[in-house]
């Protein structure tokens, strides 16, 4: 094992994946390894820790750290799903110190992580649509927007369990008359192998069924919509007409609107590359700010948690190149762990 102490622990955190790399202060991936995803809520603190302690135990085997040694590294740098309000700032770093796993803890919204990633400037915004849908911005000056993503009491929906929870309504509805008819009412049930909308509601009310797999659904409103259904389109286009919305209330809250901001996407929804979706991103964007950039992710989210760390370690450019040219999907390809399941969050 090795006996020197890494720099960094990056670490970005969502509802499917958690990935955990340490890293020295010039951008050396030490060691990097992908656990099952968790929503860092209040109900689901004990599931999440346990995935960072799993994540980070295994990267620090892939270093040739003792991952029993404290601290496993100088600074921390955490981009989790869960950080939305500073209750949950103070909540989670307070979970994380106890964990006594590095010398000093940084915490950020993982949209962050995904700003980071995705631009070279210390400004933008960064959006999440994955499970749920989240949203950052950052203006040249360093004021920052965030949202609340607590639910719809807070004023948010999107994202993939958001899709799914659409889907199932729509396909009930759509079955006893209340709404339009849509393929939603034999696809929805064809995915968990029943036979009627209703049937998947029971099982959801019963247990049979956990409520988190509706956002399993995403992909069969994509496929619906493509084959021309107007209910599943109407869907897809509610969820980009709210990720619009919270990218286009940023640019404006910061004054951006005239400016070439960046605005990089990320999440499993965002990768699916539907072109309705993208196209209708784009346009409501480009339509309040026609100079913004507007690009998906394809690096994994934690590269911007590495160079959040590294930017706070004063590393040069050569430590990020490093960081961008090694830390890539497939870096995580035989590193993964758990079934990437969770509660409905960004």
């Amino acid at each position: 094992m090795a006996s020197r102490t890494p720099a960094l622990l990056a670490v970005d955190g969502g509802n499917s994946k958690l990935d955990a790399v340490l890293l020295t202060a010039r951008g050396k991936v030490l060691g990097a390894a992908r656990g099952g995803g968790s929503s860092w809520n209040v109900d689901d603190e004990e599931r999440s820790i346990e995935a960072l302690r799993d994540a980070i135990r295994r990267a620090c085997v892939d270093a040739g750290v003792d991952p029993d040694r404290r601290p496993v590294a100088r600074l921390a740098m955490y981009c989790l799903a869960g950080a939305d309000l500073p209750a949950d700032d103070r909540r989670l770093l307070r979970l994380l110190r106890a964990e006594s796993l590095s010398e000093r803890i940084v915490l950020r919204n993982d949209t962050f992580a995904v700003l980071r990633a995705g631009t070279e400037r210390s400004w933008g915004v960064g959006v999440v649509c994955g499970t749920g849908l989240n949203c950052s911005a950052v203006a040249p000056d360093g004021r920052i927007v965030r949202y609340p993503t607590t639910g719809e009491y807070s004023g948010d929906f999107g994202g993939g369990g958001w899709m799914g929870q659409q889907a199932l309504s729509a396909a009930i509805r759509g079955r006893d008359g209340r709404n339009p008819r849509t393929a939603l009412e034999r696809d929805v049930p064809a995915h968990f192998g029943l036979a009627r909308p209703l049937a998947v509601a029971e099982a959801i009310h019963v247990g049979t069924v956990p409520y988190g797999r509706l956002s399993e659904l995403a992909p069969v409103v994509f496929r619906a919509a493509a084959k021309g259904d107007e209910v599943a389109g109407g869907i897809i286009d509610a969820l980009a007409d709210e990720a619009v919305a919270m990218v286009v209330s940023a640019i404006r809250r910061l004054h951006l609107t005239r400016r070439d901001v960046e605005v990089v996407l990320g999440g499993g929804i965002v990768r699916s590359g539907d072109g309705r979706f993208h196209g209708r991103i784009e346009a409501g964007i480009l339509a309040t700010a026609p100079a913004a950039r507007i690009s998906m992710l394809q690096a994994p989210p934690v590269v911007g948690a590495a160079l959040l760390g590294l930017d706070l370690l004063a590393a040069g450019a050569s430590a990020q190149r490093n960081v961008r040219g090694t830390l890539t999907q497939e870096r995580f390809s035989d590193t993964t762990g758990g079934n990437g399941r969770g509660p409905h969050r960004a």
